[in-house]
């Protein structure tokens, strides 16, 4: 039978939960409140924030951060003020209104013995001092991978003094992220606790590129999924939200200088992004430190252009579909069409200027290309590489071209470089997918890349086949039906998964970092959320803390398993539909009896 003094130290431990894991995290047992008068400071000045809304004034002056923080993007002006000012608001509110009672995290009907006695004597966390050490510059807002320092600094002292310290305002607010996860609800006072101080928190991030791929064109989602996607990313310290925004199957997005391109290439009126949603889109994410990165991918997956366009595709809906592409409907760029080059121009003519302003990059896509199709096109007339590749090097060399002349990065799937051979400019970071030997192959060849291998972090595997079979040798030669990748890849799979697998030491500081992919073919409104998380929380654990802890060993999902379910309850008060960690008996054991 355990002692009063040690039943305290485990029931403690069990709601111990910062996610991701900081590189460095100290604590004590003394137990602090929190009320809404807490005094908030930035840079020395007050700040001020209301539950329900809040203006923030430019006080530019006052809070310290010199003028030339400021930067205008379109008609939105980010600065180090606004955008603090908004992080301390937000996270607040978060915290007072969203607080977590644990009761799901310490043993059975044992709450009590957790949370401090309603009745005794508080000590009120006083202030909380937020320092930014050094103006942010246009990189902080719209940042190639590595621009901007994200760590940070948090300290809770006994008598009731907190600090944030950061370089940058992305640091503060990713040190709000953690500060309001060391804080949970009374259950009976509704009171805010913690039971951790004195806290010291030193962190920063493993990769500097952590995103989450989102498919937006084989489903249809509304813009209310793609802005709980951005907050859910917050919370999990990721950076970057790809949108792999056009494929085969709809054009979502309107191009006012190609407005055929959505009103026949959507899968219906209206469902598409307009200049206003996807300028909307870009704000809020960059107001929360993540950057937004679309993709058009091309030359193969761009049958949708097809339906405004005819004349640019080859082998528009071909049949049968799987001589000629990945899935269907079939359809490629034509490559030797000068048509298409004139296309190409007035599309990106239109789009970047309503890009650059909110990112360093765009995405050109270039992942499973058909040389099957290149039959089909009039303009080429052959599946020979050595006749396709050139007119792919030229296409993606346009293409690249009128992006850097506008300061973009180019992005590519990894086929373009290590199935085509491209020469790709040294600014190219090349995306990987198909296993860890892609990764090291990229790296090899002296190029940026980012991992996110298939096997592990493809989030819309173990579904099942989307396709239909009849009662015939197909039925009997794809029974039971698993898809490519199954099985489903568990969070304890995505937690597995080490970007740096098989790349060697003197060329780990290529891959950039990574990102975990949700595909829409059975993925949409209704299931996103649980499909999505909380297996991007493993992802995101990986590329925040590391694969490996400070000691080197790989991270336990032992200890993982009560953090993330922690994590996953302060998410799903915020309004996410995560799915569950482990049943409630599990959680209450601090995970404990449902290991092996």
């Amino acid at each position: 039978m355990y002692s009063p003094i040690y039943l305290i130290f485990i029931l403690a431990s069990q709601v111990l939960a910062i996610w991701p894991a900081p590189q460095s995290f100290t604590n004590g047992t003394s137990v602090l409140w929190i009320a809404r008068g807490v005094q908030v400071t930035y840079n020395g000045g007050n700040v001020g924030w209301s539950p329900s809304s809040f203006d923030p004034v430019d006080t530019e002056q006052i809070m310290g951060i010199q003028s030339s923080s400021s930067y205008a993007a379109g008609n939105s002006t980010f600065s180090s003020n606004s955008i603090v000012q908004a992080a301390i608001s937000r996270n607040l509110n978060t915290l007072f209104d969203q607080g977590l009672v644990p009761w799901k995290l310490v043993g059975r009907n044992q709450l009590s013995q957790f949370e401090p006695a309603a009745n005794s004597s508080q000590t009120f966390i006083s202030s909380l001092a937020i320092t930014q050490t050094q103006a942010d510059t246009l990189n902080t807002y719209k940042p190639l991978a590595g621009d901007v320092d994200e760590s940070y600094n948090l300290t809770i002292t006994t008598d009731g003094k907190a600090t944030i310290s950061a370089v940058s305002s992305t640091g503060v607010m990713h040190g709000l992220q953690t500060f309001i996860q060391l804080f949970y609800k009374h259950s009976t006072t509704a009171g805010m606790y913690t039971n951790l101080a004195p806290v010291s928190i030193i962190d920063a991030p493993k990769f500097a590129h952590r995103g989450l791929n989102m498919d937006v064109a084989r489903n249809w989602f509304p813009m209310e999924n793609i802005i709980r996607t951005i907050d859910a990313l917050a919370m999990n310290k990721f950076n970057r939200l790809h949108l792999h925004m056009t494929d085969s199957q709809s054009w979502p997005m309107d191009i006012p200088a190609l407005p055929d391109l959505s009103k026949k290439g959507a899968y219906q009126t209206g469902l598409s992004y307009t200049p206003t949603d996807i300028k909307q889109i870009q704000t809020y994410a960059v107001e929360r430190g993540i950057e937004v990165i679309i993709e058009f991918d091309m030359p193969g997956h761009t049958t949708s252009i097809g339906y405004a366009y005819p004349d640019l595709i080859t082998g528009f809906d071909a049949k049968p579909w799987a001589t000629y592409c990945a899935e269907p409907p079939c359809g490629s760029l034509q490559l030797n069409n000068t048509a298409v080059y004139d296309f190409l121009q007035t599309l990106f003519n239109d789009v970047i200027p309503r890009v650059q302003p909110y990112s360093a990059y765009f995405h050109t896509g270039g992942d499973e290309v058909n040389s099957q199709v290149y039959l089909l096109d009039p303009t080429v007339k052959s599946n020979e590489s050595s006749v396709i590749g050139p007119l792919i090097q030229k296409l993606v060399d346009r293409n690249h071209a009128q992006l850097r002349s506008s300061g973009l990065t180019p992005i590519v799937w990894e086929e373009m470089l290590l199935d085509w051979n491209l020469t790709l400019g040294s600014d190219v970071l090349v995306q990987s997918w198909l296993s860890d030997a892609s990764v090291a192959a990229i790296t090899a060849k002296g190029h940026k890349a980012l991992a996110g291998n298939y096997n592990f972090w493809y989030l819309d595997c173990g579904k099942g086949q989307w396709l239909d079979f009849d009662n015939g040798a197909s039925f009997q030669t794809y029974y039971p039906f698993a898809d490519y990748c199954s099985p489903t890849k568990s969070w304890r799979l995505v937690y597995a998964y080490d970007p740096l697998a098989g790349v060697p030491a003197n060329q780990t500081h290529l891959v950039q970092g990574g990102e975990v992919h949700i595909w829409s073919e059975q993925t949409d409104p209704v299931n996103l959320d649980d499909m999505v998380w909380p297996r991007a929380s493993a992802a995101g654990e990986v590329l925040w803390s590391g694969r490996q802890d400070a000691s080197g060993q790989n991270r336990s999902q032992i200890t993982a398993s009560p953090r993330l379910a922690e994590m996953r309850e302060r998410m799903v008060n915020t309004g996410v539909k995560v799915g569950p960690v482990q049943m409630v008996f599990c959680t209450q054991n601090n995970a404990t009896e449902c290991s092996l």
